[in-house]
């Protein structure tokens, strides 16, 4: 049987991340992945540049039952903290936009870090490798699987959720979790592109391709969110950032509303303005001097004024015009589950462990981080952020 103080299993972001800093601290470590290689997700992160983190990282852009959970480990381990360790590697970033930073050197210099970081406090790093079942062992942990019987003193999970599960994702870190009695919020996909039912199918399919910058609203009053960026329509129905985001909030059976000209203030008093300006003009052409032709065409077919002259449109016309433009009202049949989705929402009740640790409030030794955790947080570098800081924090208390 082989020994070790730390043991971590998932070798994502969260997991790289805990066992280099235990290495580090002096810690005997072996790190278990069931991929071939490591960091599949870091690795497909901002079409390959990974989108590491976030310039603006707050509680608020995280959801969990318990908001402010991950204040602890987000305040202790920042944004700042991990471009440090990045620039100690020699790796530079740069800005996009809403304060998303990716990597000049693309992801896979990222995993090379972490791995690097690894190495340098020493983790034994076990690729290809499967764990069939945990158990307690004294004060410890007994592993069971392709490497043999294994003795830890602490046993962290790290293996993430279920998003992309042609990428290996599994429920192992619930299954384990429900075996040691720990609630579980329940989990659904999040970041994940809508589908509809077919006659707004139909509409968006004849549309695949096209993007358009819009603001996307869902819910009301206190619940109420919004996202202003891109969304893009595909044969099935609606994804891109802006309906990523707000997936992440819409409940099943609610509509969502689509504003296509988020970009104009006064929406009625532009039609009006251009109707007296330009009264030869087509609808269409109008309005494909805000958004893709094809987009103008679609929508001008939709409310039935396809060809039609701005001087032709009654006020009526151009009002119903407006509501379509500006409130538009989709009701989602559903999402591309689990096999689209970024990240999984839900997961292991953070009822159950120590905000400054991570450590499972009643099974001491064991160590819970990352995406596993009902942390999630909003597109754009938050869930990297969070698996750098819960994974640090595991790190430093093991």
């Amino acid at each position: 049987m082989q020994h070790f103080d730390v043991v971590v299993i998932g070798a994502g972001a969260a997991g790289l991340m805990c066992a280099g800093e235990a290495g580090k601290r002096g810690h005997r470590v072996l790190l278990i992945e069931h991929n071939k290689k490591p960091g599949a997700k870091i690795l497909i992160s901002g079409g390959g540049r990974c989108n590491f983190t976030n310039l603006d990282v707050r509680a608020e852009r995280f959801i969990s039952r318990n908001p402010h959970f991950a204040k602890s480990a987000l305040s202790r381990y920042s944004a700042g903290d991990f471009m440090t360790m990045m620039a100690a590697h020699g790796l530079s970033w740069h800005e996009k936009t809403l304060g998303q930073l990716f990597c000049d050197q693309k992801a896979g210099a990222v995993v090379d870090m972490l791995l690097a970081e690894c190495r340098k406090g020493g983790v034994q790093v076990a690729l290809g490798a499967r764990t069939t079942a945990v158990s307690r062992d004294g004060d410890g942990f007994r592993l069971t699987g392709s490497m043999g019987d294994i003795r830890t003193a602490k046993l962290v999970l790290a293996t993430g959720g279920l998003s992309i599960p042609k990428m290996g994702a599994s429920d192992f870190t619930h299954r384990i979790a429900r075996q040691f009695g720990l609630p579980l919020v329940p989990a659904e996909p999040a970041l994940v592109p809508f589908t509809f039912a077919q006659d707004d199918r139909a509409f968006m399919a004849a549309l695949s391709g096209v993007s358009q910058p819009a603001t996307v609203a869902t819910g009301a009053g206190k619940g109420a969110m919004r996202f202003a960026e891109n969304l893009l329509f595909t044969h099935r129905g609606l994804s891109g950032p802006a309906i990523l985001q707000i997936s992440s909030y819409w409940t099943p059976d609610t509509a969502i509303t689509v504003n296509l000209l988020a970009d104009v203030d006064d929406v009625p008093a532009w039609l009006a303005a251009a109707r007296q300006a330009r009264p030869k003009a087509a609808a269409a052409t109008i309005l494909g001097e805000r958004m893709p032709k094809r987009l103008a065409d679609a929508l001008t077919e939709q409310a039935r004024i396809m060809g039609a002259t701005m001087a032709t449109l009654s006020n009526k016309a151009l009002a119903r015009l407006t509501d379509m433009l500006t409130a538009w009202r989709l009701y989602p049949a559903g999402t591309e589950g689990y096999a689209k989705a970024e990240v999984t929402k839900g997961g292991v009740d953070t009822a159950a462990l120590n905000q400054k640790t991570m450590e499972v409030k009643d099974q001491p030794g064991l160590f819970i981080i990352g995406e596993a955790v009902d942390v999630t947080g909003w597109l754009g570098g938050y869930n990297f952020q969070w698996a750098w800081a819960s994974g640090w924090a595991a790190g430093q208390a093991v």
